[in-house]
C-alpha cells in the first residue's frame, strides 16, 4: 500500500492524494493549484500519473482546490467513478461549470485586450469539459460504506467546513487511512461540528491554521463596525467571498445585524450566480446544517440578487452606500474583480476579506498592504480601506485541531500534515509532536510513501 502526495504539500491548494493498494489506484481529491504562478503552472503540466490508470476518485468536498482539476482529468482519459456526498455532487455541478466558464471568459478577455503572453490564451478547460465530468459522479450518503475495489472500502463522515464536506475513512480490512479533508469549526453558526474519529493507522490532516488560534469574540461586532464606519463616510463595502459556505454565512450575519439594528439599512447585493445557486442547495439539504427552512427563506431572501452582467454593472454605476458580496474569495477571478476595480480607488470605500488568502493571490497582496494590484492587464491603485474580518474561517485553528485529535483512542502509526503553508504546517507538526507525542510527517510534492 503506497500513498503519493500530488498536491496540497506545503501549500493550501491542489489537494490530490493517490492511494495504490490491492491493484487499484484511487485518487483522493482532485483540486486545482491556486495562488503563486509556479503553483498554477502545475495545473497545465503533464499529470504525474496517467489519468486512464486511475480507477476511482473520492472527493472530500466541492471547493475548487479539492475538485477543480477533475474536468481536466476526465478530458485526459480518466474513466472511473467519482464518489461524493449528495450535497457535494450538487455543489460541484455549480462550481465546476462556473470554473470552466470563467476560464473561457478570462482567456477571451486576455486575447481581446492583448494582455496575454500566449498566442492565443487558452482556458485550462471549458464549461463543456466540466459538465462532461459530472457524468462520472456517484453520490454516497454519510456513513454508508461503499466499495472501491481491490478489497478497499470507504465511508464519508461529517466534516463541517462547507455543505457536504466529508472526512473519508478507507480500509483494506487490516489497515485504516483517514483523510480529514478540510475540517469545519466546532461552533460554526451554520454547520454542525466535525464527526469524532477514534481510530486510524494513517491520518492525513489539514494544517491551514496550524500556526494560529482564531479570535474568541463574535466577529459580528467587527463586521458591524466596518459597515458603520464605511457608510458614515458615504462608502461601499465590497466583500470578496467564497461562493459556497462563506457567502451564506455572510448573509446570515447581515440578516442578524439588520434585525438587531447594528448597521444602517443599506442595500445588500449578492453578485455571484454561483453563490445564488449554492444558496439554493442549502435549502435542499436542511438536515446537513443548522438553519430551518424558514430561516433560509428569510436570510437568503433579504439580499438583492444580480443575475446578469447588466445587473452587475448597474451595482457599480450606483455610488450610494451598500454592501456587495461577490466571488471569488481570494479575488482571483469572477465578478468581484470588477467591483474591486470600481471601488478600490476611492478612500471612502472598504474592501473586506473574510477568509484565508493563499500566497500569490490578489487577496494576499492587498492584505499585505500593497498600494496597487494588477487587474485586467494593468495596475490599479488601492485607496480604499483594506480590512480582514477575523473569526469567519471555515477551518479549524490549531487548538481546535488538537482537540479533535485528542479524541483518538490511540496514536496513528503516522500522521501526515497537508493543506498548509510551510510556517503553518511546521507549527502544527511541532505542537502535535510536543503535546501528543505522535509520529508526524510533512510530505513534499510528489513524495511517495509506503504504508505497509
Amino acid at each position: 500500500m503506497n500513498l503519493t502526495f500530488l498536491g496540497a504539500t506545503r501549500t493550501v491548494t491542489g489537494s490530490k492524494f493517490l492511494l495504490e493498494a490491492g491493484g487499484r489506484r484511487i485518487l483522493f481529491d482532485c483540486g486545482l493549484f491556486q495562488g503563486l504562478r509556479e503553483l498554477r503552472q502545475r495545473n497545465r503540466a503533464e499529470f504525474p500519473v496517467e489519468p486512464s490508470s486511475i480507477d476511482a476518485v473520492v472527493l472530500t468536498h466541492a471547493h475548487l482546490d479539492h475538485s477543480g482539476y477533475l474536468p481536466l482529468l476526465v478530458r485526459n482519459g480518466f474513466e472511473g467513478r467519482v464518489y461524493v456526498t449528495p450535497a457535494t455532487a450538487d455543489l460541484c455541478r455549480i462550481l465546476l461549470a462556473d470554473s470552466g466558464y470563467l476560464q473561457e471568459e478570462e482567456a477571451a478577455r486576455a486575447n481581446r485586450k492583448g494582455y496575454t503572453k500566449h498566442d492565443p490564451a487558452l482556458p485550462l478547460y471549458t464549461r463543456l469539459d466540466a459538465i462532461t465530468s459530472l457524468a462520472s459522479f456517484e453520490p454516497i450518503r454519510f456513513e454508508e460504506t461503499f466499495d472501491l475495489g481491490g478489497g478497499l472500502s470507504a465511508r464519508f463522515g461529517y466534516a463541517g467546513h462547507i455543505l457536504g464536506a466529508a472526512i473519508v475513512t478507507v480500509t483494506d480490512g487490516t489497515r485504516t487511512i483517514v483523510f480529514s479533508g478540510d475540517l469545519g469549526r466546532p461552533h460554526d453558526p451554520l454547520l454542525f461540528a466535525p464527526a469524532v474519529v477514534r481510530h486510524a493507522d494513517y491520518l492525513l490532516i489539514e494544517s491551514t491554521y496550524g500556526d494560529r488560534d482564531h479570535i474568541d469574540e463574535d466577529p459580528i461586532d467587527q463586521f458591524a463596525d466596518v459597515v458603520r464606519r464605511t457608510v458614515a463616510r458615504g462608502g461601499t463595502i465590497v466583500i470578496p467571498s467564497f461562493a459556497v459556505g462563506r457567502a451564506q454565512l455572510l448573509m446570515h450575519y447581515v440578516d442578524r445585524m439588520k434585525r438587531e439594528t447594528m448597521i444602517p439599512d443599506v442595500p445588500v447585493y449578492l453578485d455571484s450566480p454561483m453563490a445564488v445557486n449554492a444558496t439554493d442547495v442549502y435549502s435542499l439539504y436542511a438536515r446537513n446544517h443548522k438553519l430551518t427552512p424558514a430561516e433560509c427563506d428569510r436570510i437568503f431572501g433579504a439580499v438583492r440578487i444580480a443575475n446578469t452582467v447588466a445587473e452587475s454593472k448597474a451595482i457599480d454605476a450606483n455610488s450610494a452606500p451598500k454592501i456587495i458580496i461577490s466571488a471569488s474569495g481570494m479575488a482571483t477571478g469572477g465578478r468581484v474583480l470588477h467591483h474591486i476595480h470600481r471601488f478600490a480607488q476611492d478612500h471612502r470605500n472598504t474592501i473586506m476579506f473574510v477568509g484565508y488568502q493563499a500566497a500569490g493571490t490578489r487577496g494576499a497582496t492587498m492584505i499585505g498592504g500593497a498600494k496597487e494590484v494588477r487587474m485586467f492587464g494593468k495596475m490599479v491603485p488601492i485607496e480604499a480601506d483594506i480590512e480582514m474580518l477575523d473569526g469567519l474561517s471555515a477551518h479549524v485553528d490549531y487548538g481546535e485541531m488538537l482537540d479533535w485529535l485528542s479524541k483518538f483512542e490511540a496514536p496513528p502509526r503516522r500522521t501526515f500534515l497537508v493543506h498548509g503553508e510551510p510556517d503553518a504546517a511546521d507549527a502544527l507538526h511541532r505542537r502535535i509532536t510536543e503535546r501528543l507525542g505522535w509520529n508526524c510527517h510533512t510530505p513534499a510534492y510528489n513524495e511517495r510513501v509506503s504504508l505497509d
